[in-house]
């Protein structure tokens, strides 16, 4: 009877430990590893256009993700964040850098130039009401003047002002869509090219697409644009 009793008892601990040890085998073969979590969040950090130009650093410790470096705005390092939540990521560190200085450059710069562009306009404004009586000849030759006038006034917000550039309207659309309630949530690249302004990425809404394109449109300095956005839900 007492070996009958010990037999019993070993085949329900059997039964016990058995299911613990699969539930643990299946816990271990689904966990996502730390490398494998670095390697696609860093791939889609690389892919989102609105961070092409930052330097975003990745670690990844038992699934937990720190983000580390500098980016442009607050809503770059917004939407970093969101991109390194993915399958496997437990938490997210966003110890990433604002750079605020570069921000409030731009804006000033802005200002200066939108000030000195009106300057420029009621100068020319002033030039043409003058030139009104004169004749055929005359006129032909002031509107010569007037398209050159303009073309430098478009490269150069002055003597003392900041120089329009591409560069220099790629941060003010940046800066303009950042504070834009409809587009918030999307991921917009601007590329501009001797004052050709190309739209990338993605927007929530049609609303969203024209709204960018407005903005860049009347951007000082912009020729035209080129409008290749994406009308895709938020991610």
């Amino acid at each position: 009877m007492k070996v009958r009793g010990w037999i019993a008892a070993l085949a329900l601990g059997a039964l016990v430990i058995a299911p613990s040890a699969a539930w643990a085998q299946t816990s271990t073969a689904t966990k996502i590893d730390d490398s494998t979590i670095k390697s696609k969040v860093e791939a889609r950090l690389k892919d989102a256009p609105s961070l092409k130009n930052d330097t975003i650093d990745v670690s990844v410790d038992n699934g937990i993700v720190t983000l580390t470096g500098k980016v442009h705005s607050q809503a770059q390092s917004t939407r970093a964040q969101q991109l390194a939540k993915i399958a496997g990521v437990t938490k997210v560190e966003n110890k990433l850098d604002v750079d605020t200085k570069a921000e409030g450059t731009m804006e000033k710069a802005g200002a200066k130039a939108d000030k000195t562009m009106d300057k420029a306009g009621e100068k020319t404004k002033s030039a043409g009401e003058k030139t009104k009586d004169a004749t055929v000849k005359g006129a032909e030759k002031t509107k010569d003047a007037a398209v050159k006038v303009g073309e430098k006034t478009k490269d150069v917000a002055g003597t003392t002002g900041e120089a329009i550039t591409d560069a220099w309207i790629t941060t003010k659309l940046k800066a303009d869509f950042v504070n834009e309630d409809t587009l918030k949530g999307s991921d917009i690249n601007v590329d501009t090219n001797n004052h050709v302004v190309t739209l990338k990425g993605t927007v929530a809404s049609a609303a969203g697409k024209a709204r960018a394109e407005q903005i860049a449109k009347t951007t000082k300095g912009v020729n035209s644009v080129v409008n290749t956005l994406v009308i895709a839900p938020k991610k």
